[in-house]
């Protein structure tokens, strides 16, 4: 029996997702035939080559509608394009460093609208705009900025003048976000295809008579991979009827826990919930006629032309210190292209670079946060690995994929599994550079952030949340803001770059509490203690505490359609009443510009702009010495 396992469009272009590794190392380990790929990325590496940029210059010309300023752009200097692409891809995948200085001088590349706001906020005389960012001897660096600036110019080229739903981290992510019916996605699969879904589906073709499967696996982490994932198994439907198509991932396991359309089984035969690995055992096994349908594990099929669950009891999962370690054999890992879009030393981490995958433990060791999908497996099982058995794993992907750089994925990585594993990176002398996701606990005292930096820790993402010691009690987060800034302190002075993830809009929270919030990241940017940070819009999720008890938060859900297909986020009515779309705009313009060292001294009023002679949001009530007394 052969596997192929596939990432659908679209994820990150730097680096493989580790789903498919996960799975490949597991299965391997059990002696079965596996092999995986990437459409995602040969999706974009195609469109972006001069064939493809050919084919869309040649469906824009036919056309017979107005232009925008993208288009427009991309039609006037398409013959640059076309000569330009195949350098700057290769130039991003490391394979061409010396196209740094042409590059850099600002007359090789073609440059549209993304290239606008280099100039702005610079004097118009400025003749290096750049200089505050790479000074004078940045050159790789600044050619990799504006290389990834064209590639966004080209990007919207695609979206806005061939197919709306194409993002280079997404592909008709509105089609499957929290859509409680089926039919959107029915009706996109069934409509004309656009030169996006052509390419794709050739490729498809491509993988399928190289492999050759018996079974395809789609993983399908996000909302942005589903359509793509449906696509790929439309095409697999009619050149392979015969092979078996499996459908999981995160977005599966959130949103997609009510299915009953059967119609989503005319393009897959089987979806399984949370972690693949036991689903999967159990289903290959019934496949080999080796195991009835009755005794699957957390799998959806279709059934009399109705959509059956089937979890056989006696099953349990695979302890994570036995899954095995993940496999990038088959994996492209020198085409994949690292992207520096943010001038931002911490925020490109995301998007630059080549990172291992690896999880130290399974679930979350705190799970008490009540926006989090606490009730769910991938948060509610907390089940560690031991720090020989993690070195172990490290070693084996340094060998296979001659990568040191890592980053560790869990949803908190649990201080106590990370002093271990840096005492034993350390005292085996290996040495990596890695990166992960923490809570800020007060156990992250300036001792264990130095022993982390000295294991090659050099950046951490944590969640703050909403600056607020209110809604932080409210939320059970189980930290406060003071003691968020000596945690955050503690690792930038070992040298360890802090990313904050923060949220507005929670239950309850006022325009004051907002502002207030705003003034204590601010303070945070301003005393070191964060370097880079992300505001996005607080939603209810169904698997939440929130979501289950909302009374407890003051809150009322909506009235939800009924759903057939996918449920996750929850409309509510929070009698608060605080205008949170117009606060929005403030706060991520006022974090964008603090992550690039401006504003950090003004008033944080300012960001949300005047009304005649007054502020439109509250002064804040926040003594301006707050973290610098938390500090000392």
């Amino acid at each position: 029996m052969k596997i192929l396992l596939l990432t659908p469009p679209m994820t990150q272009l730097n680096t493989p997702y580790p789903a498919t590794a996960y799975l490949t190392g597991f299965l391997k380990k059990q002696g079965y035939s596996v092999a995986q790929a990437d459409p995602a990325l040969e999706l974009v590496l195609t469109l972006l080559s001069r064939e493809g940029l050919t084919q869309i210059h040649e469906q824009l010309i036919l056309r017979n509608a107005p232009l925008n300023s993208f288009v427009e752009f991309f039609l006037e200097n398409f013959e640059q394009y076309r000569a330009t692409v195949t350098p700057v891809i290769e130039f991003l995948q490391g394979k061409n460093p010396s196209l740094a200085l042409r590059i850099v001088t600002r007359a090789f590349l073609p440059e549209g609208s993304r290239f606008v706001a280099i100039q702005e906020g610079m004097a118009e005389d400025d003749p290096d705009p750049l200089s505050w960012a790479f000074g004078s001897l940045g050159v790789q660096d600044r050619a990799k900025f504006l290389a990834s600036l064209y590639i966004d110019d080209l990007a919207d080229v695609i979206r806005e003048g061939v197919d709306l739903k194409f993002e280079l981290s997404r592909y008709g992510e509105k089609l499957a976000a929290s859509v409680p019916t089926f039919d959107p996605l029915q009706d996109a699969l069934c409509s004309s295809t656009t030169i996006v879904d052509k390419t794709l589906e050739a490729i498809v073709e491509q993988l399928m008579s190289s492999h050759h499967p018996d079974v395809v696996g789609l993983t399908a982490p996000f909302p942005g991979n589903v359509y793509g994932a449906f696509r790929i198994a439309k095409k697999i439907r009619e050149i392979s009827p015969k092979t078996q198509i499996l459908l999981g991932g995160g977005y599966v396991n959130t949103e997609l826990r009510q299915l009953s359309d059967p119609r989503v089984f005319d393009y897959v035969d089987f979806i399984t919930l949370d972690d693949g690995e036991r689903p999967i055992l159990c289903l290959l096994e019934h496949l080999k006629g080796e195991r009835p349908a009755e005794e699957l594990f957390r799998t959806f099929r279709r059934m009399d032309g109705k959509v059956a669950f089937v979890s056989h009891p006696s099953f349990h999962d695979i302890p994570h210190r036995e899954t095995g370690t993940p496999s990038y054999e088959g994996l492209p890992l020198d085409r994949y292209l690292s992207i520096f879009e943010m001038l931002n030393p911490t925020h490109r981490i995301w998007s630059d670079g080549r990172w291992n995958k690896l999880t130290l433990a399974h679930g979350c060791y705190w799970k008490k946060c009540s926006f989090c999908d606490t009730s769910l497996d991938y948060i509610g099982r907390y089940d560690p690995a031991s720090a020989d058995v993690l070195v172990d794993r490290i070693e084996e992907m340094i060998a296979q994929t001659g990568e040191r750089g890592f980053h560790f994925v869990d949803e908190a990585a649990p201080p106590a599994v990370l002093r271990a594993m840096a005492e034993r990176l350390i005292a085996r002398n290996v040495v990596i550079t890695w990166w992960g996701n923490f809570r800020f606990e007060k156990v992250f005292t300036p001792e264990l952030t130095q022993l982390l930096a000295q294991s090659g820790c050099v950046a951490i993402t944590g969640g703050l949340e909403v600056a607020s010691d209110r809604l932080l009690t409210l939320m059970k987060k189980g930290v406060t803001v003071e003691q968020v800034a000596r945690v955050t302190r503690a690792f930038t002075d070992a040298g360890i770059m802090v990313h904050a993830y923060l949220m507005y809009g929670f239950p309850t929270q006022t325009a004051q509490e907002t502002v207030d919030s705003l003034e204590r990241v601010r303070q945070l940017f301003a005393m070191g203690c964060i370097q880079s940070a992300y505001w996005h819009r607080f939603s209810v999720t169904a698997h939440s505490d929130i979501g289950k008890n909302p009374e407890k938060f003051g809150i009322q859900i909506l009235p939800e359609p009924k759903v057939s297909f996918a449920r996750n986020d929850l409309a509510f009515e929070d009698p608060t009443g605080c205008d949170h779309d117009f606060l929005g705009e403030g706060l991520r313009k006022a974090v964008y510009n603090y992550m690039h060292g401006a504003g950090l001294d003004m008033d944080v009023r300012k960001w949300f702009g005047k009304k005649g002679a007054q502020y439109r949001a509250p002064a804040p009530r926040v003594s301006p010495e707050l973290i610098e007394k938390a500090l000392a």
